[in-house]
This record gives C-alpha cells, structure tokens and sequence, in this order.
C-alpha cells in the first residue's frame, strides 16, 4: 500500500462507507475499474487498517435502548496502572457505548445506553464502585441532532 491515498483508494473507501454490503462488482463500477484490481485494492485497504471492518448499524431504541446518558467520571489517579484497571472495568460493561479518555477535569467520558432509568442507575451505582473513580456525573440526552458515523472523504487530507 503506497503511503498516500490515491483517488480511486479513496473513492472506494467513499463508497464502502455509503454502503458496505455493495459488491466488489457494483464497487468497481462506481470507482472506474475493474473488478480483480479493485478487490485487490480493497484487501490492499484492509490490511494496512484503513478498512477496520464491516458491521451494521443498529437502532439502539427499536432494539429496546430507549436511554442514551454520557457518564463524566473523574478518577483518583492518572497512573498508568489505575488508568488501565479502569478502562478495562469499562471494556467489560455492556452498556458503554463510547470510552474516551480526555485531557482537562474530566479524565473519561462515557456514552452509554440503557433500557430504563433504573438500570442506568445501577450502572453508575457500579461505575462509582469502579477502580480509582474518584466521582461520577451524569446527562441524559433529550435529542440526537447529528449521528455521522461516517469518516469525511470529501476533503483533501493525509495520507
């Protein structure tokens, strides 16, 4: 895999984005080429990480979720250790959505669903039992205005 992106690298990835059960047939006809060039492309993409993997996108509510809250958590400590001890306390629980680590007060953000308030609550009654938590605070959403699970491709970026 070059270095950089060609255009034709990031058209197919465009067009794997929009629709990731598209054929490598159908694929290559929308990027210009034929089809044993464009699959190798495709497991060119692949192996080097560009392409993480392939997964549908579920609707959290219809499936029962009927709660999305964001969890603030404030840890004890920064060491290495107890920052592992957490995000692996956090790998294991099923109702997180989202981890990340941020700098400034806040050392974790969570993004978390839940069926109903009370258990969400008993998750962050377990989620402030956590390793090294020092405090947790907690918003629930109201509403969902943009959910762009897309990486942008219409810019001109690196690689």
């Amino acid at each position: 895999m070059a270095a950089r992106l060609d255009a034709i690298d990031r058209q197919i990835l465009k067009e794997l984005q929009d629709d990731g059960r598209i054929t490598n047939v159908e694929l290559a006809r929308r990027v210009g080429i034929s089809a044993p060039p464009c699959l190798r492309r495709v497991c060119a993409l692949e192996q080097a990480g560009y392409i993480k993997g392939y997964r549908a996108l579920l609707d959290e509510k219809l499936l029962g979720y009927e709660m999305t809250v964001f969890a603030m958590v404030h840890l004890r400590s920064q060491a290495d250790a107890d920052l592992k001890a957490f995000e692996d306390f956090v790998r294991a629980q099923p109702l997180v959505r989202e981890c990340w680590m941020l700098s400034g007060e806040i050392d974790f953000i969570l993004k978390c669903v839940a069926p109903d308030l009370k258990t969400f609550q008993a998750f962050v009654a377990e989620l402030t039992a956590a390793p090294h938590v020092r405090n947790v605070k907690t918003s629930l959403t109201l509403r969902n205005s943009k959910d762009a699970a897309m990486v942008p491709m219409d810019r001109k970026t690196r690689p």
